[in-house]
């Protein structure tokens, strides 16, 4: 308990300013992501991170080098390709919103936005959020599951660029905070931010493969939980200053 409450100690210490202004919502976003990949991408998209890896190796035809292990389970393609597509709904979904800027009812539309996405993170830290068996996620993954084994390039960042649109709460939640911003410049940074935030963790399992996939789940709770409600803090700050 003692180190939960360091945890949270550190997240309000370094996120107190950044919500004093919506220029903290990237960072908010990345820390999002970073939070989130460990309780919920690393369950979701872990599988198509193995398979790649999986599919790399086994068409190796020369000798398979430790380094070579290692650049390949990067999978630098397959993030660039899940970075395309958040950044894009980011930028769409600030544009959309800013459809409505000469509005007197922007700033509660905005703060509404905000505060959805800190209920959709809250939601997301109580493990609820995962939306595994809507049609939408099956589909998907049945048209993904081809591109998983294919070893090129351009297959890798197709592969990103579709099972960017799978459904889940946490994305949910940050496309709602970038829709917040109320511009398609700042929706698509934010988005972006949190596309990298989401990084480490998934690469971390492409090198430790389904060991590191289990014990990353089991520090999920003592970890990303507080920071993420931390970070939900945060948005409900930027949606009050909205108003």
């Amino acid at each position: 308990m003692e180190f939960v409450a360091e945890v949270m100690a550190v997240c309000r210490a370094a996120l107190g300013d950044a919500g004093r202004s919506t220029a903290g919502l990237p960072l908010s976003l990345f820390l999002i992501g970073l939070a989130g990949s460990v309780v919920h991408c690393v369950g979701m998209c872990g599988p198509f991170v193995l398979g790649q890896v999986v599919a790399g190796a086994g068409a190796a035809r020369t000798r398979y080098g430790e380094w070579q292990r290692l650049a390949d389970a990067t999978l630098l393609p397959y993030h660039l390709g899940r970075a395309t597509t958040y950044t894009a709904l980011g930028a769409i979904a600030g544009a959309t919103t800013a459809l409505f800027a000469a509005s007197p009812s922007f700033a509660w539309l905005t703060a509404a936005l905000l505060a959805l996405a800190a209920a959709l993170l809250i939601v997301q830290s109580l493990g609820l959020a995962a939306l595994p068996g809507v049609p939408w996620t099956i589909a998907l993954s049945r048209f993904a599951r081809p591109l998983t084994e294919a070893r090129g390039l351009p297959a890798r960042y197709a592969l990103g660029v579709v099972l960017g649109f799978l459904p889940c709460g946490l994305l949910y939640g940050a496309i709602a905070a970038a829709a917040g911003t109320g511009s398609a410049a700042e929706g698509a940074v934010a988005m972006a931010a949190f596309a990298l935030g989401t990084v480490p963790a998934l690469v971390a399992v492409g090198w430790g493969g389904l060991m590191l996939r289990r014990r990353l789940g089991s520090i999920a709770r003592w970890v990303a939980t507080p920071l993420l409600l931390a970070n939900a803090g945060l948005l409900l700050a930027l949606a009050s200053q909205r108003l």
